[in-house]
């Protein structure tokens, strides 16, 4: 039976993210691993999200907890490398998901850097609507 990536690519779980959670593979940009990050959470995975977290900024308490989190679905909204930068980018996504029955939204730019040829999660920001207004001026 083939099953989707939680991502969101449309590719199967099996040729998408399944390779980087197992370890057989590294992602390639910071855009699949924060897609993998993202099939992390939905199922659990707590190592994989250590061992993809800049060790500078990675938080001592549990990262996945064990609430009722329903994720719903991801939408990579921007990916970009820093300008004149090739070790360092960030994805704007946008990830929904429910707890209780209740909808949520996270919206955030997130902050990837790349040591020794793997990519690491360093830290990301929510962006606001004031962000957007200033953005459009």
């Amino acid at each position: 039976m083939k099953v989707l990536c939680p991502c969101g690519s449309g590719k199967e779980f099996e040729h998408c993210c399944a390779p980087f959670l197992t370890g057989t593979a590294i992602a390639p940009d910071a855009e699949a691993l924060m897609r993998s990050r993202y099939s992390a959470y939905t199922l659990g995975d707590e190592a994989y999200l250590r061992v993809t977290w800049d060790v500078r900024t990675c938080p001592a308490e549990r990262i996945v907890h064990d609430d009722p989190t329903q994720w719903l679905g991801l939408e990579v909204k921007k990916y970009a490398l820093d300008t004149g930068k090739t070790d360092s980018a960030t994805v704007e996504f946008v990830a929904r998901y429910k707890i209780g029955g209740r909808a949520h939204r996270l919206h955030e730019v997130s902050r990837f850097s790349r040591e020794d040829g793997k990519w690491f999660y360093v830290d990301g920001n929510f962006p606001t609507k004031d962000d957007k207004k200033r953005k459009d001026k």
